[in-house]
């Protein structure tokens, strides 16, 4: 299928009377708004239509939906107050924006050298971040909506599936529920698997939908973590990083891993 027919059946799926849809041509993205707010959310077309191809068909149904909950959620402007239990952190990568396209700062705090914690109120089907103003009209502190959102995520759980490469064991964290990356800030997961682990800890956090933790034995498990980080973090909906880390008493260290070598170069940790 060719982009245009592609862009069209989209196009389509999503046309709403309170909608505007606009085309970049020169960067082959779709832009899905409300009319009112002029709020909505931007597709990468080249992804969606290799995943097409790829007969990925329920991937880009996913997409679809993400486009309308995403919209719907603009809509209204959530409280914090009563809505405590469903405040969650959520990982992005440094070159997130820091502020809404209006000019309010989004509440974050730095994680590592290539990943920072942003915060926001679940709404069920999607999410919404925190906000400046919705921190002021809370009379909630930026810390105490911190400690909140890390002792909500202690109570989500923590499915995983397990893989064996080369003798190098590889963990798979995926609820679905939009918080799988930020497992990762929960310190007893990551202590319990360093426990558990008999080689190096490394973690990889390529997109927000999957936390991955491996267990490496040798040479051919640095590699393999290496690629499942790269691919992963291209085909995301929500892409983090696809440097891995080393997990090394109780930090994460952004590594660069070179083909059949252990990793030498290192980034160090924000603190």
């Amino acid at each position: 299928m060719e982009l245009r027919e592609f862009r069209k059946m989209l196009e389509n799926k999503l046309e709403r009377d309170d909608r505007s849809i606009t085309y970049n041509h020169k960067e082959s993205t779709l832009r899905i708004a409300d009319r009112k707010t002029n709020k909505g959310v931007s597709l990468a077309l080249k992804p969606l239509l290799a995943k097409w191809e790829r007969e990925e068909y329920e991937s880009i149904e996913e997409v679809i939906r993400y486009v309308e909950v995403g919209i719907s959620s603009m809509k209204e402007r959530p409280s914090l107050l009563g809505n405590e239990q469903k405040i969650f952190p959520v990982i992005r990568s440094t070159s997130f924006p820091s502020e809404t396209k209006d000019g309010v700062g989004l509440l974050y705090e730095e994680h590592t050298a290539e990943t920072r914690v942003y915060y926001a109120v679940d709404l069920g089907e999607a999410y919404t971040l925190i906000d400046d103003e919705m921190v002021k009209e809370s009379n909630l502190s930026a810390q105490k909506i911190q400690e909140i959102s890390r002792f909500n995520l202690r109570s989500l759980p923590q499915p995983m599936n397990e893989d064996v490469v080369a003798g190098n064991t590889f963990y798979f964290l995926r609820a679905k529920d939009g918080y799988d990356a930020s497992r990762v800030l929960d310190p007893s997961l990551l202590e319990n698997m360093a426990k558990k682990a008999t080689g190096q800890l490394a973690v990889a956090i390529p997109h927000q939908d999957v936390l991955i933790i491996a267990d490496l034995q040798n040479d051919t498990g640095y590699d393999v973590l290496a690629q499942i980080a790269l691919q992963f973090f291209g085909e995301g909906r929500v892409p983090v990083t696809a440097l891995p880390f080393m997990y090394e008493n109780g930090e994460l260290e952004p590594t660069f891993i070179l083909a059949q070598k252990k990793p030498k170069q290192r980034h160090s940790p924000k603190e």
